[in-house]
């Protein structure tokens, strides 16, 4: 019979623990997540005329996922606080979508990822707050 893995998250009694990244080299790491509301056109044609009821749609989210990606030691358990170096959250426009892609830079013992994919995630909540006023049918 397999020994049972030892899962990363779990102390000796098995309860939850972070991680113990002391004895790991401080590098550089990236990470870069995307994610998209599909949305109906005649959204795209307001957002791109900045004509929803909200205003600036793609500028609040942006800020909206940078916030996110600080923040995610605060929302996410046993993730470790990061020195961020670099957020980058951009949108690209389609006829019936938003793409919304962040990337995150760091230099230390964890990676970035669970950061690039909140900032993902806050940016297409934001999104789709802004925009539901005028579209109920949107997906992320």
């Amino acid at each position: 019979m397999p020994t049972p893995k030892k899962f990363s998250h779990l102390d000796a009694q098995g309860a939850a623990a972070m991680v113990d990244v002391a004895r790991k080299a401080v590098v550089f790491r990236r990470a870069t997540a995307t994610g998209k509301l599909l949305c109906q056109p005649a959204t795209v044609r307001l957002l791109k005329r900045q004509a929803l009821p909200k205003g600036d749609v793609l500028g609040v989210a942006r800020i909206a996922g940078i916030q996110a990606v600080k923040r995610t030691a605060e929302l996410i358990p046993l993730c470790h606080p990061l020195p961020l170096h670099r957020i980058e959250i951009d949108f690209r426009v389609m006829a019936a979508a938003i793409q919304i892609t962040c990337s995150v830079e760091t230099e230390a013992r964890t990676g970035v990822e669970m950061e690039a994919l909140t900032g993902v995630s806050v940016a297409a909540l934001t999104l789709y707050d802004m925009c539901k006023a005028v579209d109920q049918k949107m997906r992320i």
